[in-house]
């Protein structure tokens, strides 16, 4: 088998283009507590672990929205904010936001998901509050509460490689930042709330398909212990929004959707670029030592290299970002630097897509012709809009600091390989560290494109299987380790596999426990999403509630989702399934 090792790389990373340099200072431990977003645990949570986070005491939730304040008084005061009023599209200048009054969804509306997750433990609210017709105005941009100045936020970014200009909330409008019980600011903000300066030829809005999934996979990503932007709650209505969907001369009429959803903060590395190409360079700073002080509390104001170590913790963090990505198969489908949060969180979700059968060129977007942001080019991707930010950066570094920026961006592929490493160990149930641990990893994926395997499934039956089991091949109703099973060099990796294992000295079933509480078993799959999205499209959310609540609970086996199929070979329409930008 090792004559194949020269030949293997891990198949999820393209950064052979890259030569190997050096890591940031602060993030060399090859320990999993390195990094901060990190949560995985050793100790595998049952259902009952989970559903105690729905079970919290309401004693202290807010049971009138009229006690509900959130507050745009912070950034309307750090920020100048564009003379001209008006959601009319136009080119916006020395400015961060412009004032737009969202545009409320036409009835009737129809509240067709929470997360009550959300809703109790980052809003402060009682469940009950989302009865009151007061609460469906609010989400659906038909009533601001006091305190609230709705903002859309100018940006710019790079599109698929190339300088796209002014940007900007086409069809989002900040509603404020609300400071819960436990001390944390979240701002929130509707999706498809209408028109803003900056929707170009858009309407502003969303519609259903969009919205569901946005919906689902925000709070899907978040119980797979991902870094993302959370949502609240989706409404739709009646209200009528053409779509060219796959941009073919087709237009459809679809129904209107808005998401209410929140971030600890919405700025993006096109935040910055705008202003660096509008040689915007006092707001730039303006805005940068704003984020600092709100999001980086271990930058000292004061440090003249504040900036840079700015730059190295967004660097760090993005790649151990993308490698989370890459451990649970997930593409996100139009990474722009429009697309990138400066607190390396996942946000924007559109046409992304969890890979199936494993595969590095796997493109979610039927709109990315070239394969550009293909699952296998996430990582060089992510160094792309890393390079963007430092040239945004430039302006307000000196020719040292600019020299070592430079010095820290060639860290970024040691940090990703080393993250990448440590987390496909982690889903093999590896402790210590081997020589031939990498050589392991890579051949397992090098069998998977091969045999075409399920990416999420195979892992996780590897964890369900016992030692026995695996021994003996017994893969009765283990269907990706069947697939699997047909590769040529399968005995031997196994045995390779099986002979590591033997030599960590502890008992098998800790082994099992450990893998499944990092391999989930389900995950929103785009034929999921589309079966979903169907229903809803038909006034029935059965669906998108089951796989809310499925999908809380990813790594952990149920009957209602066993039901479903959900773990099971993917049906042969999912093949034929395409997602596009238009939403």
């Amino acid at each position: 088998m090792r004559t194949f090792h020269r030949a293997l790389v891990f198949a999820l990373i393209a950064v052979n283009i890259l030569s190997p340099i050096y890591m940031l200072d602060f993030c060399q431990s090859s320990d999993l507590d390195c990094h901060n977003h990190d949560m995985s645990s050793d100790i595998q949570p049952s259902a009952h672990t989970y559903k105690s986070r729905w079970n919290i005491s309401v004693t202290n939730l807010m049971k009138d929205l009229d006690h509900f304040r959130v507050s745009s008084k912070k950034l309307i005061e750090t920020f100048p904010v564009d003379e001209i009023s008006g959601n009319f599209v136009r080119t916006v200048k020395n400015c961060i936001f412009s004032k737009s009054i969202p545009t409320p969804l036409k009835g009737p509306l129809k509240l067709a998901a929470l997360s009550k997750v959300v809703i109790e433990e980052i809003l402060d609210l009682d469940m009950a509050v989302t009865h009151s017709s007061d609460f469906l105005q609010f989400i659906s941009g038909g009533r601001l509460l006091p305190g609230s100045v709705p903002l859309a936020h100018r940006y710019g970014g790079h599109q698929f490689g190339f300088w796209a200009g002014q940007l900007g909330d086409g069809r989002a409008h900040s509603l404020g930042q609300y400071k819960n019980r436990k001390g944390d600011v979240w701002e929130l903000q509707l999706k498809g709330s209408g028109k803003t300066p900056f929707s170009r030829s858009g309407d502003g809005r969303a519609v259903i398909r969009s919205s569901v999934r946005e919906f689902l996979c925000s709070e899907a990503m978040h119980s797979l212990g991902i870094p993302t932007s959370r949502a609240a709650s989706l409404i739709v209505s009646e209200e009528p929004v053409l779509r060219d969907q796959f941009y073919n001369g087709n237009v459809k009429t679809e129904r209107g959707a808005v998401v209410l959803r929140l971030a600890k903060s919405w700025f993006r590395i096109g935040s910055l670029e705008i202003l660096a190409e509008s040689g915007e360079i006092d707001l730039l700073r303006k805005l940068l030592d704003f984020v600092i002080n709100e999001h980086f509390p271990s930058i000292k104001a004061n440090d003249p290299d504040k900036y840079l170590v700015f730059y190295a913790t967004v660097v760090n963090e993005t790649a151990h970002l993308i490698a989370q990505w890459m451990s649970v198969g997930f593409a996100h489908g139009v990474c722009n630097t429009d697309n990138f949060s400066l607190l390396s969180i996942t946000i924007d979700y559109g046409p992304f897509g969890f890979m199936e059968s494993y595969n590095p060129n796997f493109v979610p977007n039927t709109s990315d012709d070239e394969g550009r942001y293909r699952i296998g080019a996430q990582a060089n991707v992510g160094l792309f809009n890393l390079e963007k930010l430092l040239v945004s950066l430039s302006p307000v570094l000196s020719q040292k600091q600019q020299k070592e920026a430079k010095h820290i961006l060639k860290g970024y592929v040691d940090i990703y390989q080393m993250r990448i490493h440590q987390l496909f160990k982690a889903k093999l149930g590896l402790l210590g560290e081997e020589t031939n641990d990498g050589f392991l990893i890579a051949f397992l994926l090098q069998m998977m494109e091969d045999t075409q395997s399920d990416f999420t499934m195979t892992f996780r039956q590897l964890s369900e299987a016992s030692a026995d089991q695996l021994h003996s091949r017994d893969f009765t109703q283990l269907w990706a380790l069947e697939d699997l099973s047909l590769h040529l060099h399968f005995s031997e990796w196994l045995s390779t596999y099986l002979l590591r294992l033997n030599r960590q000295e502890n008992e098998d079933v800790d082994r099992q426990h450990r893998m499944q509480s990092v391999n989930p078993r389900y995950v929103l799959r785009n034929w999921m999403a589309e079966s979903a999205i169907q229903k809803a499209e038909m006034n029935d959310f059965s669906e998108v509630e089951l796989l809310h609540h499925v999908l809380s609970f990813p790594f952990v086996t149920q009957e209602t989702a066993e039901e479903a199929g959900y773990a099971a070979r993917p049906p042969q329409w999912a093949k034929g399934l395409k997602v596009s930008c238009s939403s």
